[in-house]
């Protein structure tokens, strides 16, 4: 008799419970197994078959929550299958001029369609057209920082010493060598830029664009390096190298930057030098035709805006360009230190190509 009471009483408050805590969706999408059959009948007082006293107890043991939870599952599985039958959102892969793949977005973030100023498509994901520039080919190449301080004298012998390894391990590979070259120029600016980043989150304050124009370097030289990837396939031993040059050198930069700013950035204003004295022996080679005068590659005549005939000569002479800028640049971030100010006290050259 006890157990039957309490049967009857479990029939009744779950006829009460269940149309609000069970979803419909569960009911629906279990009705083609007999379940709802099954609950609905439980719940609504017709007689108890064994199937529904199993029913009974995976029901009773059920957390509210997780009902909730497992009916939005289930309705999201079916619209998830529903889009996936109608072909979904279709996102280009985009992988900078390669196959396009169709992928299901479920977030509903649609893949941008940009266009060149003629109308085509613009096939690069890496950059963009308005990211775009004809770079100053009259800047001075000349230029040079003479060391007066310790700090100065330290961070251009420091330089001069990495070029020595340097000189020994790719000789006369000019395309080799500026690939590896670029690989840890593209370091400095992002360190620099990230570190500037937390410094501004840190004090409240502005960063008087240097964030913005050290991530602009970092950004340049790594499209340097993806234009070298073109011309000059690195070998596995090449490879593992710049592994391990990066590894160092970032901790390292880091650290000095941490230390002192001023040193830092005087040491990128000597390197840029010497990538300038690099590439300018690397035209030499070209004029020589020691090194095949190939024509240039296609993301860097859109990058630089170059024109359709140009060749390899054609992108070394703006890449020049561009680390004198960087040299430039850096040499004046190091003075303003010097001056006993802070960066953000004076102007970012921002854009300065």
């Amino acid at each position: 008799m006890m157990i039957r009471g309490a049967t009857r009483m479990t029939r009744t408050v779950m006829g009460h419970m269940g149309p609000r805590y069970f979803s419909t969706a569960i009911l629906r999408n279990d009705a083609g197994t007999g379940v709802m059959t099954g609950a609905a009948g439980f719940m609504h007082g017709v007689p108890v078959n064994p199937s529904e006293k199993a029913l009974l107890t995976w029901v009773r043991h059920i957390p509210v929550m997780g009902s909730r939870s497992a009916s939005t599952m289930a309705l999201n599985d079916k619209q998830h299958d529903k889009k996936v039958e109608n072909g979904g959102t279709a996102a280009s892969g985009g992988g900078d001029g390669g196959d396009e793949k169709s992928v299901v977005s479920y977030w509903g973030v649609p893949p941008s369609k940009v266009t060149k100023e003629d109308g085509t498509e613009w096939k690069w994901n890496c950059f963009r057209p308005w990211e775009t520039y004809k770079a100053d080919l009259t800047i001075d190449l000349t230029k040079h920082h003479a060391p007066t301080t310790f700090l100065d004298k330290f961070a251009y012998w420091t330089v001069k010493a990495l070029r020595y390894p340097t000189d020994i391990f790719f000789q006369r590979r000019y395309g080799c060598r500026a690939m590896m070259l670029e690989t840890v120029a593209a370091v400095p600016g992002m360190v620099g830029g990230m570190l500037l980043h937390c410094k501004s989150l840190r004090r409240f304050e502005q960063s008087g664009g240097w964030i913005k124009a050290l991530l602009e370097e970092a950004e340049n030289e790594r499209m340097h390096l993806m234009t070298f990837m073109e011309v000059a396939k690195p070998n596995w031993y090449e490879r593992a190298l710049v592994f391990a040059v990066q590894g160092v050198f970032f901790n390292a930069y880091f650290v000095t930057y941490l230390v002192s700013p001023k040193l830092a950035h005087r040491i990128v204003g000597y390197l840029e030098e010497e990538a300038i004295h690099s590439y300018t022996e690397f035209l030499k080679e070209l004029d020589k035709g020691n090194i095949e005068n190939v024509p240039a590659p296609a993301i860097a005549i859109d990058y630089w805006r170059l024109p359709k005939d140009s060749t390899l000569r054609d992108v070394v002479l703006v890449v020049r360009a561009d680390e004198a800028h960087h040299r430039d640049v850096n040499h004046f971030a190091s003075d303003i230190h010097y001056q006993g100010q802070q960066l953000k006290d004076s102007p970012a050259p921002i854009g300065y190509h």
